[in-house]
C-alpha cells in the first residue's frame, strides 16, 4: 500500500509542478484579459464534463464493481463489463458533444452570459475555443474508466502517469504557438487539450493491453451490470453534480464582471488548490477505511478520538497554509505568474482573490475529513443535502456581493459557503454522537491559531522590512527571497509549536527511529 500511495504520490505531485509551468505559460502569454478569459471559459467546459462523469463517480462505482467481477467470475466476465461500460460512456458522451458543438453560442451564453454584453471578442473567441476542446470531453472520460481498470488490478503507474502527458502536451502547445505569433497561443492551447486527450486515451488503452485487461468494443446496451453500475453512481454524481455547479455559478457571476476577472480567479485558484488537494485529498482517502472499522467494530470512542486527531493534524497544516498564503499572497502571485503580460495590476487583482480563497482553506480542508465519518456509516446522503444548502448560500452571496465587491465576491462567497458547510457537517456529526472535542483538543487548536498567527506577522514584517518592492523585482532575486520568507517563516512556526507545547521533540525523535527501525 505504502509503495502504491508513493507511486500515484510522486507522479502526481510531477504533474501538479508541470501544471504550474503551463500555468506560468499561459500567464505569460496570454497575461489576464479578454483571450484568457474566453480560454479558461473553453477549458471549464469539458473539465466539468470529466469530473461529472470521468472521475469520482464514475470509478468510484465502477472499480469495486469491476474488482468482485473479475474475481468472482474470472477476467473474461470482468472485461465484458468494462466493454460495455466504455461502449456505452463514449456513446452518451459523443452525443453530449455533438449537441455542445452544435449548439456552442448558446452553451456559452449560458455559462458565460456576460460575455456577449461586454463586446463580441470575447464571445466569439469563447465560441471558437470551445469548439476546440469540446471532444476533450469524449476522450479523457473513457481514458478515466482505463486507467479505473488499471487501478483495480493494481497497476497504478501507469494510469498515474498518462495525467502528466496533458501538461507536458499543453506545455508544448503554448510553446508552439507562441513561435507561430501572439495570437496562434490561444488556439494552440486549446488544440493541445484535445490533443492531449488523444495521448492519454492511447497510453493506457497501450498499457492494458499490455497488462493484459484492455476492455474490448462491444454493441452498448443497458444490461443489468450497467443498470446498477449506473445506479451506484448516482450518489456520487449529485454530490460532484453540486460541486460543479457551485463552480459554474463563480464562472457566471465572473464573466458578468469587468475583462480579466476569470483569469485572476483562475490564477488565485490555482495556488489555493496547492495545499487543498495534497491535504483535502489525502485525509479523505485515508480516514473512510479508519472510519469504517470503527463503525462496524461499533466503538464510537475510538471514532471521536480519531475525528479529534485527525482534525487536529488537519489545523496543524491548514492554518499556517491559509496564514501564509494570505500574509505572502502579492509576493507569491508576483513570483508565479507576475511575467509578459501579466501585469502588476493583473498581480494585485488576483492576490486580493487568493486571499479570499485562502480564509476558507481549513473550512474546505474539514469538509474533506468530516465527510467520510458520514460514508463509513452508510449515510451518502446528509453530506450533499448540506451540499444543497451551501450551493443556495453560494448563490445568495454571490448575487449579493458581486456589484459591491466585483471579482472578490466569488472566492468569498465560495468561502463563506464552505464555513457553514463544516460547521453543518460537525454539528450533524455531535449530534449522532460522532464527534466530540475535548478541552484538550480545542486548547490545542488555539495553540496551533496563535503559533500561525504569529508566524503570519513575522511573514508580513519581514516582507515589509526586507523587500518592500518584492514584486517588482528581477525573477531569481524574486525568487530567492519569497523562499527565504517561507523557510522562515515555516522554521519559526515549527519553533513556536514546540515552544506552546504542541509539538514534543523528545517524542518526534522517538516515533522518526521507531520509523526507521521498520
Amino acid at each position: 500500500m505504502l509503495r502504491n500511495l508513493l507511486t500515484v504520490g510522486g507522479w502526481t505531485m510531477l504533474s501538479r509542478l508541470l501544471g504550474l509551468v503551463r500555468d506560468q505559460l499561459l500567464a505569460m502569454f496570454l497575461g489576464a484579459g479578454a483571450v484568457q478569459d474566453a480560454y479558461q471559459i473553453a477549458f471549464r467546459l469539458p473539465n466539468m464534463f470529466r469530473r461529472l462523469f470521468g472521475e469520482g463517480a464514475l470509478n468510484a462505482a465502477f472499480v469495486p464493481l469491476f474488482t468482485a467481477r473479475y474475481e468472482e467470475q474470472g477476467r473474461k466476465q470482468a472485461l465484458l463489463l468494462a466493454g460495455q461500460a466504455f461502449s456505452l460512456l463514449l456513446l452518451w458522451l459523443t452525443f453530449l458533444t455533438l449537441l455542445a458543438e452544435i449548439f456552442m453560442p448558446w452553451v456559452i451564453d449560458l455559462i458565460a452570459p456576460g460575455f456577449r454584453h461586454s463586446g463580441a471578442e470575447r464571445f466569439t473567441l469563447a465560441v471558437q475555443l470551445t469548439r476546440i476542446t469540446m471532444p476533450y470531453t469524449v476522450l479523457i472520460c473513457g481514458a478515466a474508466l482505463v486507467a479505473g481498470i488499471l487501478n483495480a488490478r493494481s497497476h497504478f503507474a501507469a494510469a498515474s502517469a498518462a495525467y502528466i502527458s496533458f501538461n507536458i502536451v499543453g506545455i508544448a502547445a503554448i510553446l508552439v504557438g507562441a513561435y507561430c505569433g501572439q495570437h496562434s497561443v490561444a488556439p494552440a492551447s486549446a488544440w493541445g487539450i484535445t490533443l492531449s486527450g488523444i495521448v492519454q486515451l492511447a497510453g493506457l488503452l497501450w498499457a492494458a493491453k499490455r497488462a493484459g485487461v484492455m476492455p474490448p468494443l462491444v454493441r452498448p446496451t443497458l444490461s443489468a451490470d450497467i443498470k446498477r453500475l449506473l445506479r451506484r453512481m448516482m450518489p456520487g454524481l449529485i454530490g460532484s453534480g453540486v460541486t460543479q455547479i457551485n463552480l459554474t455559478i463563480d464562472t457566471i457571476i465572473a464573466t458578468l464582471l469587468p475583462t480579466g476577472s476569470i483569469s485572476w480567479l483562475y490564477f488565485a485558484d490555482r495556488v489555493n488548490q496547492l495545499p487543498l488537494g495534497v491535504l483535502g485529498a489525502a485525509l479523505g482517502t485515508t480516514l473512510l477505511p479508519l472510519f469504517t472499522r470503527h463503525i462496524t467494530a461499533n466503538d464510537r470512542p475510538a471514532l471521536q478520538a480519531s475525528l479529534n486527531r485527525a482534525l487536529d493534524y488537519a489545523l496543524l497544516l491548514s492554518l499556517p497554509a491559509m496564514i501564509g498564503l494570505f500574509s505572502l499572497a502579492p509576493e507569491i502571485m508576483a513570483t508565479l505568474f507576475g511575467y509578459g503580460h501579466f501585469t502588476p495590476r493583473d498581480v494585485h487583482n488576483s492576490a486580493a482573490a487568493l486571499r479570499m480563497y485562502a480564509l476558507g482553506l481549513p473550512a474546505f480542508i474539514i469538509v474533506k475529513l468530516l465527510a467520510p465519518a458520514f460514508f463509513a456509516e452508510g449515510d451518502t446522503t446528509t453530506p450533499v443535502r448540506i451540499g444543497f444548502v451551501t450551493l443556495g448560500l453560494n448563490l445568495a452571496l454571490n448575487l449579493l456581493l458581486y456589484r459591491s465587491l466585483a471579482h472578490l465576491a466569488p472566492p468569498l462567497a465560495s468561502t463563506l459557503a464552505a464555513l457553514v458547510n463544516m460547521l453543518a457537517l460537525g454539528w450533524m456529526l455531535w449530534r449522532r454522537d460522532s464527534f466530540l472535542p475535548t478541552m484538550t483538543s480545542l486548547t490545542r487548536a488555539g495553540r496551533i491559531l496563535g503559533a500561525g498567527m504569529l508566524m503570519g506577522l513575522w511573514a508580513w514584517g519581514g516582507t515589509a522590512l526586507f523587500a518592500p518592492n518584492l514584486p517588482n523585482w528581477h525573477a531569481l532575486p524574486k525568487l530567492g527571497m519569497l523562499m527565504l520568507l517561507i523557510s522562515s517563516s515555516a522554521a519559526l512556526y515549527g519553533g513556536l509549536l514546540l515552544l506552546l507545547g504542541v509539538l514534543n521533540l523528545t517524542e518526534l525523535r522517538a516515533r522518526l527511529l521507531q520509523r526507521l527501525k521498520r
